[in-house]
């Protein structure tokens, strides 16, 4: 094993079995973007991530939350650790709503992957939930978002703005 591949190694170590399994089924290997963030973010470090298109960026931002994600509706799921199960824990706000649509229907991708990996392995079933709330969004969508938040909730600027100075700020 050359110092790369324990590199890449390393930085999947972090991650919960099931992650790690949807990870090396899916890709070769991590990006260098995706070793470099997931170090700085693992170690609790700000990350700025800047990269071509196609280099696992949205990965790169996103795997530590949702392995994270997975991890804490497990424990809350077992009782074991009083954690809200109806609240938002990642937010993604996209500056237009086309990228915001983008990042929704590229965690479909990570999020179906490691579930499947997880009922494989007999892991307790857990469900992320993905919304998006932006300046489209239906008045009953919205009234759904309140009543059953996403734990996932992608928006954009102007809708963060009208959500945190209105009831939806709960």
């Amino acid at each position: 094993m050359d110092l790369s591949e324990a590199a890449e190694a390393d930085s999947l170590a972090q991650f919960a079995p099931a992650t790690r399994a949807w990870f090396t089924q899916t890709f070769s290997a991590p990006t260098a973007v995706q070793t470099g963030a997931w170090a700085a973010i693992g170690a609790a470090e700000n990350a700025l991530v800047i990269a071509p298109t196609g280099s696992g960026k949205t990965l790169a931002a996103f795997m530590q939350a949702i392995d994270q994600l997975f991890r804490e509706r497990e424990i809350a799921a077992e009782g074991a650790v009083n954690c809200p199960l109806s609240a938002t824990r990642i937010l993604y706000i996209s500056p237009i709503k086309a990228l915001g649509t983008d990042v929704q229907r590229n965690l479909r991708l990570p999020l179906e992957g490691i579930s499947a990996q997880r009922k494989c392995r007999d892991d307790p079933l857990v469900e992320i939930k993905v919304g998006m709330r932006t300046g489209d969004t239906s008045p009953k969508e919205r009234a759904r978002l309140l009543r059953h938040p996403p734990d996932i909730l992608i928006t954009t600027p102007e809708s963060l703005y009208l959500m945190l100075t209105s009831k939806a700020r709960e």
